[in-house]
């Protein structure tokens, strides 16, 4: 009984938090969040925590969103998983009649045609279930394009629609499509301390008080019990200033005068509630070049993309010389960024890096090169070409996917190096924009050393790194070009293997 009840406040607590991280985008600048509102009147299930948006956001799709709907589930242990066949048992989100898709049904009735809706849940999708090949890696959407396939009830993606069809008792495709189309599976989600690592930051960012990481409760949990008990559970920008106010949060500092520009480039969209940092004016959006995270079948990386993202950096440069670039782009899109504003440009750039613990402010001197280890170089010929296949594993390694895409498609290519770190890849590898930008010139200064013969050899750049340690490679393109960025099809979905995007010369 004593564990039921420490599950069950555990599981409130969760739901705070979901609250919590969204409510703190209220007071970030230019976001677009207006409201948050804990435990909402409605719809059913899909009430835990409600984010709306002026202007409306981009999602996966040509219509923006208003809206967006949460059901939150939390369990006591990780290692669940679930597939598409849950979405019709009641059971699944602890309730005794209606199922996951009937509140999904019940919930399209009553909400705004531009709302959406997301399930969210520490638990994951079996890697052996058709759900877990109909979740977008842009946006945790369902791929209705890939669902709707065409094909039999008889097919794999047929007998998914055939048992949400035959549970929500509709005779045809097309009705099921208006209901399930915008949902979006947030699995594996992140566990309550990493959530109070992410309010405690963004609570930093925005001037209101963060809770000490020795006290045995936080504050912010209990304090978003208390709005529903005062009806105040619905938060605007004001609101929440106003209570912060009543409560004692706000942080006294002086104001500090930002001179830099934030700019954005997005080809593709997160799965993060909130899409702030720069007005629209300076932002390039370029995600309906892609379908998810991959390029249109019409569409081609130098011809089309590459004009595009030199003409807004050259016209940003223009409004400021100085610039906080946040890239939620494709790893190519932030090396061509940093061959733009390279180092001869005279542009003092700050990167916004995303990670583990929420989005960070990098730079190229914010000492932390001292905390970090430099690359293992090593050097394995694979060929009799003159070009050199160069793989950086910072985040995950590349460089046996290299070896075979290059074995395989570059039959110029002599030379594979491999730059590794000693600590092997992880997602906090890199300390910080210092230690990026030492990897970088690492990676340049080595690569010049090897072509100091032949300045004509050609580069391929296979890389999983964080995207401000590419921006920082690429402000190094003269010392390395000509050279060839190719991307990875990491989400599995499509080629499964490199394709070449940009030729920097």
């Amino acid at each position: 009984m004593a564990e039921a009840v420490v599950a069950r406040w555990h599981g409130d607590n969760y739901q705070a938090r979901i609250f919590w991280e969204n409510a703190f985008n209220l007071l970030l600048p230019h976001s677009c969040v207006v409201e948050v509102t804990f435990e909402a009147n409605g719809p059913k299930a899909f009430d835990d925590v409600v984010v709306k948006y002026d202007p409306p956001v981009a999602r996966s799709g040509p219509e923006r969103v208003s809206a967006e709907y949460h059901q939150v589930k939390w369990h006591v242990q990780t290692g669940g998983r679930f597939g598409y066949e849950d979405f019709v048992d009641p059971d699944f989100i602890g309730a005794k009649t209606f199922s996951l898709l009937e509140r999904l049904q019940q919930a399209r009735q009553t909400a705004p045609s531009s709302a959406r809706f997301a399930f969210l849940t520490t638990y994951r999708i079996r890697d052996d279930d058709p759900l877990a090949e109909l979740i977008s890696g842009n946006d945790k959407s369902l791929l209705v394009e890939r669902l709707f396939d065409g094909t039999t009830d008889r097919s794999r993606m047929g007998k998914v629609r055939k048992c949400w069809r035959n549970h929500l008792k509709l005779s045809t495709d097309a009705d099921l499509k208006a209901v399930v189309s915008g949902l979006r599976v947030l699995d594996g989600h992140r566990s309550l301390d990493e959530l109070r690592s992410e309010i405690n930051l963004k609570a930093q960012v925005v001037g209101v008080l963060a809770c000490n990481a020795t006290d045995s409760d936080f504050r912010y949990d209990e304090l978003a019990r208390q709005l529903k008990v005062r009806q105040l559970s619905a938060l605007t920008k004001e609101a929440f200033l106003q209570l912060c106010r009543e409560e004692g949060l706000l942080v006294e500092r002086p104001a500090e005068a930002d001179s830099f520009l934030p700019i954005a480039i997005r080809s593709f969209l997160g799965p993060a509630a909130d899409i702030v940092g720069a007005l629209p004016d300076n932002t390039l959006l370029l995600t309906d070049d892609f379908r998810q995270r991959y390029l249109r079948d019409d569409y081609e990386w130098q011809r089309d993309i590459r004009p595009r993202v030199e003409a807004f950096l050259r016209a940003s440069v223009l409004k400021s010389a100085k610039l906080r670039l946040i890239l939620d782009a494709h790893a190519s899109i932030a090396f061509l960024a940093g061959a733009v504003l390279d180092l001869k440009s005279g542009v003092e750039t700050q990167l916004v890096q995303k990670g583990r613990v929420g989005a960070r402010t990098w730079r190229a001197d914010d000492g932390s090169a001292a905390k970090g280890a430099r690359f293992n170089i090593t050097t394995e010929t694979i060929g009799r070409g003159r070009d050199i296949a160069v793989a950086i594993s910072v985040s995950q390694s590349a460089t046996t996917q290299a070896k075979a895409y290059t074995t395989a498609q570059l039959p110029n290519v002599g030379n594979l190096v491999s730059f590794a770190l000693p600590t092997g890849p992880g997602q906090q590898s890199v300390a910080g924009g210092e230690h990026a930008a030492a990897l970088a010139e690492q990676v340049s200064n080595h690569l010049r050393s090897i072509r100091a013969d032949d300045l004509d050899a050609v580069v391929h750049v296979f890389a999983a790194c964080p995207n401000s340690l590419l921006f920082f490679l690429g402000q190094h393109h003269q010392g390395i070009a000509p050279c060839i960025v190719y991307e990875f099809d990491f989400d599995r979905k499509s080629h499964k293997t490199y394709q070449p995007s940009f030729v920097i010369d």
